[in-house]
């Protein structure tokens, strides 16, 4: 954690937290502030960088460090599934850490004394490994937030409380498909780039496959057989062959790609009446071969 900012009013919030109470290196640095954060940032004479009145949020330069603090804020989601419309900045801390996605998440550190403030028993979570939702609508808000309770779920060995697990399989069975699938592929790169059997076997197991799209096929590959084929492959789109036994030859899928994925789905394709060339990705090979021997 840096300990160069301090004051009162300021906090680590989120992963930091969460990870420290673990016992791991987390990779980012999370700041809240109770009140107005650019004001603060101000008048506290900070290296201001970069400042976003409409969500409350500066970037800073400490030393050689680059950090992002947030006023305290609620959010509102007018539309489900989509990006949330951000209000009350400058609330109560607690408002802030209930508008968050797990318990294991909205807990915060006060940067003078250390103090933990932990509202909705998120260290009583980690104790247990749960993952928990704050609100019984969380998932009809932002679905992505299934995809990240498989992520968490993965890497730190836990699983969901039954209540979450309830709320999950029902938004499953009635998902409402106006949703940002831009925020659904960055959850499921992340997920994906675990380079997870488990996550990929879950993610089938427990249905989440049908964020992606209506009637998407379930294929017979499982997450061992991809770990196998990608453990000497050094690649930035490992997400990419765990994700596209769901989306080769799939006509409902709406996750958007890159040139350069969809160039790799459509040499899986190409595969098919086509010899492999110098060209070929690597990557479309390994998915053509997985895709054949399912």
């Amino acid at each position: 954690m840096i300990e160069l900012l301090v004051d009162e009013n300021l906090y680590y919030v989120g992963g930091v937290v969460r990870d420290e109470i673990l016992g791991i290196n987390s990779v980012d640095t999370d700041f809240c502030y109770e009140g107005d954060a650019i004001a603060f940032a101000k008048e506290s004479g900070l290296d201001i960088i970069k400042e976003n009145p409409a969500f409350g949020t500066i970037r800073v330069r400490i030393g050689n460090k680059e950090i992002d603090i947030a006023s305290t804020r609620t959010e509102t989601y007018p539309r489900k599934g989509h990006l949330p419309k951000v209000e009350n900045i400058g609330c109560a801390l607690e408002k802030d850490l209930q508008r968050r996605d797990f318990a294991i998440n909205a807990m915060a550190k006060r940067t003078t004394d250390g103090e933990l403030v932990d509202y909705f028993n998120g260290r009583e979570d980690l104790k247990n490994k749960i993952i928990r939702v704050l609100h019984s609508n969380s998932f009809i808000d932002d679905p992505t937030r299934i995809i990240r309770a498989l992520k968490f779920a993965v890497r730190f060995n836990f699983e969901l409380s039954v209540e979450t697990r309830e709320l999950q399989d029902e938004y499953l069975n009635n998902i409402n498909y106006d949703m940002s699938f831009h925020r659904i592929k960055k959850e499921l790169v992340e997920t994906f780039s675990l380079n997870s059997a488990e996550a990929f076997d879950k993610f089938k197991e427990l249905k989440i496959y049908k964020l992606l799209g209506e009637d998407v096929e379930l294929p017979k590959i499982t997450g061992v057989n991809i770990k196998n084929s990608v453990s000497n492959v050094s690649s930035e789109n490992i997400w990419l062959i765990y994700a596209a036994p769901f989306l080769v030859n799939q006509s409902s899928i709406n996750i958007p790609l890159t040139r350069n994925e969809k160039r790799i789905l459509e040499w899986v394709n190409r595969l098919s009446t086509q010899a492999e060339t110098n060209n070929t990705p690597h990557e479309s090979i390994i998915i053509k071969e997985l895709l054949d021997n399912a």
